[in-house]
């Protein structure tokens, strides 16, 4: 009853209050603590003067239209992203239904076709991209499943023997401490692996597949053994593919010929790569390769992990899997023309910046790039110098290379 009192509540009693009357002539319900402003002042206060409580109703009604305003905004908003989404999902379950029904069954005849091409650059529905990526990178080292096991079978009995205490022989063993650095290194590596999914980390449903791909191709190509990067690599593959698809996919990639420069760490052809990727760079985006130049930005700075890691790494995951749908249409050319895209895209920002904040913003990109715009920024950049393409000019500078050609000597 006392709280009843003190709250002004209106009863047989107690009247209604000059506060309530107030209220019950708005014809709008106030909102939250703004409408503290019709407020009476405190008893102990002077009562607020006519002209002061109009200008207060007036600035309230105000708030009240602009929150409107904002929520009406929001509601369009929220429309529509909504019919975006419903757009791009409509479209997506199109362009499933065309390659699963059209193109797949006749992959040898079509893939090639100017209409696929076009499909291709579109983005490969998640649904289908990872049979497309499998047939498109080919297994020309004629993996089976078979295989893969043997594989897997030899990498997890090294690592019951890795895990069992060493004998004074295995002690000695090159290789047995070479094995263990190497199984090392993948643990490390796969708790490092898009950690924001938390799929591939100790306990992540992915964690024991990642494991197993890696392992098992130490085993199939112990001369190139692991080699940091790889991981996502073979996740990408893993979240596309079943296990065994993944690892001949994974196998088939790193026998690329700039995959297996890379990994093996060959400086001499890592060079000829990068002299090719300097000639489109000075042809695309003059202004911006000789800041580059002024400042002694190499392109081995920001390259290296793009490459190492098929921008898996450096770009949000849904782009970067776009990236791979026209790398695995074009080969390594289209590696080093997202490069070019992704330099086009920001030549901007990166022209005004000196050496360390130009290294520091290419190695580690946006959180949020537009697909769209990218890939706008890549169509723009033409893959061909003095009538060359990407493949003349990379061979021609491996033939300078092999003459000692100054130009490519760091």
């Amino acid at each position: 009853m006392e709280y009843e009192t003190k709250a002004g509540r209106a009863g047989p009693g107690n009247p209604t209050s000059p506060r309530q009357s107030v209220r019950k002539n708005l014809d709008f319900e106030p909102l939250s603590t703004t409408a503290l402003i019709l407020e009476d002042r405190p008893a102990n206060l002077p009562a607020k003067p006519a002209e002061e409580a109009q200008k207060h109703r007036q600035q309230y009604e105000e708030m009240v239209a602009q929150a409107k305003k904002r929520e009406l905004k929001d509601a369009q908003k929220r429309k529509k992203q909504l019919e975006d989404r419903c757009k791009l999902e409509e479209s997506i379950g199109t362009a499933a239904q065309t390659w699963n029904q059209e193109i797949l069954p006749n992959w040898s005849t079509m893939c090639t076709s100017r209409r696929v091409r076009d499909l291709w650059w579109q983005g490969i529905p998640p649904s289908v991209r990872g049979k497309v990526w499998s047939l498109a990178v080919g297994n020309e080292l004629n993996i089976t499943h078979e295989l893969y096991n043997i594989c897997l079978a030899r990498a997890k009995e090294k690592w019951n023997t890795t895990a069992a205490p060493a004998t004074e022989a295995e002690t000695e063993d090159v290789d047995s401490s070479d094995r263990e650095s190497s199984l090392e290194l993948i643990k490390l590596d796969i708790s490092r692996t898009f950690p924001q999914l938390c799929i591939f980390q100790k306990g992540g449903p992915y964690h024991d597949v990642l494991h197993s791909i890696l392992g098992a191709y130490t085993c199939y190509r112990p001369d190139v053994g692991y080699v940091q990067g790889m991981s996502f690599i073979a996740a990408v593959l893993i979240l596309n593919l079943d296990t065994a698809d993944a690892f001949i996919a994974f196998a088939n990639l790193l026998n690329k010929p700039c995959q297996m420069a890379f990994f093996r760490v060959d400086h001499s052809l890592m060079l000829t790569y990068f002299a090719a990727f300097e000639v489109f760079f000075e042809e695309n985006l003059p202004k911006l390769f000789a800041h580059f130049k002024k400042n002694n930005l190499t392109p081995d700075i920001y390259l290296i992990d793009w490459i190492f890691t098929l921008y898996s790494k450096s770009l949000p995951l849904d782009l970067a899997c776009r990236v791979w749908d026209v790398f695995c249409r074009d080969s390594e050319e289209f590696l080093f023309r997202t490069a070019l895209g992704l330099l086009r895209l920001y030549q901007d920002v990166l022209t005004c910046m000196d050496f360390i904040h130009m290294a520091q913003f290419l190695t580690r990109l946006p959180d949020l790039i537009p697909a769209e715009q990218l890939f706008q920024h890549i169509a723009a950049i033409h893959m061909t110098s003095r009538n060359r393409k990407w493949s003349q000019v990379l061979q021609a500078l491996q033939k300078d290379q092999e003459r000692g050609s100054p130009v490519l000597k760091r």
